[in-house]
């Protein structure tokens, strides 16, 4: 176990969920810290790794909450991790962590740091791999070019925000990835980007649709842009929708990164 000498605190992305995408280093931190923190979905995902450790579970909107725990746990001594799904600093948690500690005015050193000291907490982000990592690597090389990445949840950020950010990818030809696509309670936005999209795009761009990537319920499609309102999506779907020179070969999406424009291929 890690020593207490040195209170830690470890963010730790255990990637789309399966142990057998799950990092040495994630792995050693979930084994050596003293109490696990996390989402009751994300626990369980781990919980043959973590069956002897201390356990702070919270359900769905108590992110605080965890995070709140978490860093009290590990300023008493007791190292702490606090796990999420695919890379902690992409729409998880590591962004929490650290705007506690500045809201809080807790001293805080990065785990890389060469000057530490033993009142600060010393916190570790540990990446994982990210939904639209995993993602692409089912689609084919839907992400071979620029690329942004938007979610729909209006939870935390304005729709009107959003919208504008949709507009602003969509006329710059980025490949866009969306998370957080449709909810049971937020079931249009997905209907209102895709109109925003074809604005700029061709109705037959591909879109790939995959769903629990690497997990027990894995789904993988692609589908053209103009059908994408009809396409089975969750919050546990990343859609990809590809830009002006995406394409579908068999069942691969590929984004050419223009090697075909400088070398004979």
């Amino acid at each position: 176990m890690i020593e207490n000498s040195q209170k830690s605190l470890y963010i730790v992305g255990i990637g789309p969920g399966s142990p057998d995408y799950l990092s040495k280093r994630a792995a050693d931190v979930l084994q050596s810290v003293h109490t696990v923190a996390g989402y009751t979905t994300y626990i369980d995902l781990i919980r043959p790794l973590i069956s002897d450790k201390e356990i702070v579970s919270t359900g769905m909107m108590k992110e605080v909450d965890r995070v709140d725990a978490a860093i009290d746990i590990a300023l008493s001594g007791k190292s702490c991790a606090i796990v999420c799904s695919g890379d902690p600093g992409i729409y998880a948690m590591a962004g929490l962590a650290l705007e506690i500690c500045q809201k809080k005015n807790i001293p805080i050193t990065h785990h890389s740091s060469l000057l530490t000291s033993h009142s600060s907490l010393l916190i570790e982000i540990v990446p994982g791999i990210s939904a639209l990592s995993a993602g692409a690597s089912l689609l084919g090389a839907p992400l071979t070019h620029d690329f942004a990445v938007i979610s729909l949840s209006d939870l935390l950020t304005s729709w009107e925000k959003i919208e504008a950010r949709i507009e602003a990818a969509a006329k710059a030809d980025f490949v866009i990835v969306i998370y957080n696509p449709k909810s049971k309670k937020r079931d249009w936005q997905l209907k209102k980007a895709q109109e925003i999209i074809l604005k700029y795009r061709n109705p037959e761009t591909p879109v790939g649709i995959v769903a629990s990537a690497m997990r027990e319920g894995q789904r993988v499609d692609i589908v053209n842009l103009e059908n994408l309102h009809t396409a089975d999506v969750d919050m546990q779907t990343t859609v990809f929708i590809g830009n002006s020179t995406s394409l579908k070969y068999l069942d691969f999406m590929i984004t050419p990164r223009g090697y075909s424009t400088k070398y004979d291929i």
